[in-house]
Formats: structure tokens, C-alpha cells, sequence
């Protein structure tokens, strides 16, 4: 359902550009997220975008990553820039879709096939 591409090798302070093409309407999903996963360490949580819009970023790629939608496209982008050693990582797109049935709340995680990102100093 998901599709990520953009990854490569890159020098320090450059740029790259992540995508995640879904299948289907964007617009049925309630957030979509960029994960990595460097060696050695657990998966984190780089960006998010909501339905709404809205967007988090973690800490350390706050000002440095931006995430975006074109629901046109069903897309969502990581721009990357100023990018350091240490963003290299396998990043990975998640999309969140949210359903309810009664009062019971229920999650559907949908995860793309992983893109490496490398950034050498």
C-alpha cells in the first residue's frame, strides 16, 4: 500500500528528498510518518503529518526536515536538508488509519519497504 523511494548517498549538508506514494486516496489515512532505523538501534519516529495538516517533527530534525502532503499525488515527502552522518538510516513511511466501532477505537498500521539514506562526512 505504501511505496518509499529517495534514499541515497549524500554528503554532509546536503539534501535529499524522501517519498511515500500510497495506493489509493491519501486522504483515508489519519497520519502518515517517517521512521528510521539506523544499526544497531530501535526505530524512531522522524516526522509526522496529520489529515488536518498539522506536523511534529522529532527534536534533533526540528528546522532541518520538513514533511508534506499532496493529496493529488497521495504522496507525502520528507525534504531533508543540512542532513549529518548521523541521519543515516533505513527510513521507512507508516500510515495510520483510524476507525471506530462503538466505543471501541481501532488502528490499522500500514508500513512501506524501507530506503536508505547515507550521509558521509
Amino acid at each position: 500500500q505504501l511505496q518509499a523511494s529517495g534514499g541515497g548517498l549524500v554528503q554532509a549538508g546536503g539534501s535529499l528528498r524522501l517519498s511515500c506514494a500510497t495506493s489509493g486516496s491519501i486522504l483515508r489515512f489519519d497520519v502518515i510518518g517517517w521512521y528510521r532505523q539506523a544499526p544497531g538501534k530501535q526505530r524512531e519516529l522522524v516526522a509526522s503529518i496529520r489529515s488536518t495538516g498539522n506536523t511534529d517533527y522529532d527534536y534533533y530534525v526540528r528546522g532541518r526536515f520538513t514533511i508534506s502532503r499532496d493529496n493529488a499525488k497521495n504522496t507525502v515527502y520528507l525534504q531533508m536538508n543540512s542532513l549529518k552522518p548521523e541521519d543515516t538510516a533505513v527510513y521507512y513511511c507508516k500510515a495510520v488509519s483510524i476507525t471506530h466501532k462503538g466505543w471501541t477505537r481501532f488502528e490499522n498500521d500500514y508500513w512501506g519497504q524501507g530506503t536508505l539514506v547515507t550521509v558521509s562526512s
